[in-house]
C-alpha cells in the first residue's frame, strides 16, 4: 500500500510531526537553557502543545499502519 503516493506523503508529514514534538521535548528537557526567560506557564503551554502533537502524530501513523500497511500492497484498505 505504500507504493501510493497519497500514502506515502501522509506517513511522511506524520512522521515529521512526530520528530518535531519529540525535539520541542528535547528542547523542554535536557536543552532547557535554551528556554532563558520563558514564564512557567509558557513553558508548560509549550509542553502540551508538544504532548498533542506527539500524539496526534502517533494516532494518524498507528492508523495508516492499520489501514495502510506498507507490506500490503494487494489491497487498498485493511478493515
Amino acid at each position: 500500500m505504500a507504493h501510493f503516493k497519497v500514502i506515502q506523503a501522509l506517513r511522511a508529514h506524520a512522521e515529521a510531526e512526530k520528530a518535531k514534538a519529540l525535539t520541542s521535548f528535547e528542547l523542554l528537557t535536557v536543552k532547557a537553557v535554551g528556554i532563558g526567560d520563558h514564564s512557567t506557564e509558557d513553558y508548560f503551554k509549550n509542553a502540551f502543545e508538544a504532548l498533542d502533537q506527539l500524539a496526534k502524530a502517533d494516532e494518524q501513523i498507528e492508523i495508516l499502519d492499520k489501514y495502510f500497511p506498507q507490506d500490503n500492497s494487494s489491497k487498498l484498505i485493511n478493515g
